[in-house]
């Protein structure tokens, strides 16, 4: 049997803790086999980004039509994007290929601040992107962003999903990984909110939550399940990795992607 391809459009973490090097053994852990394009690079390491540096827009362009004219993409997990030019060329990828089950992960910035894209590509990932994905999954600065407003409990997250549905998303999961609880909000195409319930566990391991979530739920799309199913999976999923995570450098390291292998 062969693997579902799952297809990473993402930056490069040296530290291996997000970005595309993390979700081939996201890819992996969920039995899919991963390949990926990449976006960025970044000086980085568990204690933080240094530098950003996007790859040009046409080495995109070529490395997807190169991927795609070659395999049977099943899903899509787009990551850090770095610049307008490249958010430009991944979506008129996506337009030409009218791919079929891309995850969103709208990565603005750094958990330490760093802005991993400019003012211009943050103004295409909502008019180009955003109605191009099947499930957003932004974390809550990122839905107050989107939804330009304040995102600090459950109830700015089912109004911060709802605004974003409304300026085109066509699934929204808001993620409260840095509330006490922990639950998540799932807005699913028909303008029905689930809460996916979570339990707060104390550990530095937390690098790369965000990107090992959305290629979890982009694996899922691809092994057949259904939207919720998906995303519930994929926060259990996280959940388990984070706390079979080991020691890895001086900051805040990353989960354990392989736990269960």
């Amino acid at each position: 049997m062969v693997p579902p391809v799952v297809l990473s459009i993402s930056g490069f973490d040296p530290s291996s803790g997000a970005g595309l090097t993390a979700d081939i053994k996201t890819a992996a852990a969920h039995e899919c086999y991963g390949v990926g394009c990449l976006t960025a690079l970044t000086v980085q390491s568990t204690r933080g980004v240094g530098r950003v540096e996007a790859v040009s827009g046409v080495l995109v362009r070529e490395t997807l039509e190169s991927l795609a004219g070659d395999l049977q993409i099943a899903a899509i997990r787009i990551g850090m994007l770095g610049s307008a030019e490249v958010a430009d060329e991944v979506a008129d990828f996506l337009e030409r290929r009218k791919a079929a089950n891309v995850v969103l992960d709208p990565v603005l910035a750094s958990s330490t601040g760093a802005s991993l894209i400019d003012a211009a590509g943050v103004e295409i990932l909502k008019s180009r992107l955003l109605p191009l994905a099947a499930i957003l999954t932004p974390n809550l600065s990122e839905a107050g962003l989107l939804a330009g407003r304040t995102v600090a409990n459950l109830a700015d997250m089912e109004v911060a999903a709802a605004v974003i549905q409304r300026r085109g998303a066509r699934s929204v999961l808001v993620t409260g990984g840095h509330l006490p609880d922990n639950t998540d909000v799932f807005r699913d195409e028909s303008g029905k909110s689930h809460h996916l319930a979570g339990k707060r566990i104390e550990s530095k391991a937390t690098h790369g939550t965000g990107c090992a979530l959305a290629m979890a739920i982009a694996c899922n799309l691809a092994n057949g399940y259904e939207l919720l199913e998906a995303a519930t999976m994929a926060k259990d999923y996280v959940r388990k990795a984070i706390e079979a995570a080991y020691p890895v450098g001086k900051g805040s390291g990353p989960m354990n992607h392989l736990f269960d292998i």
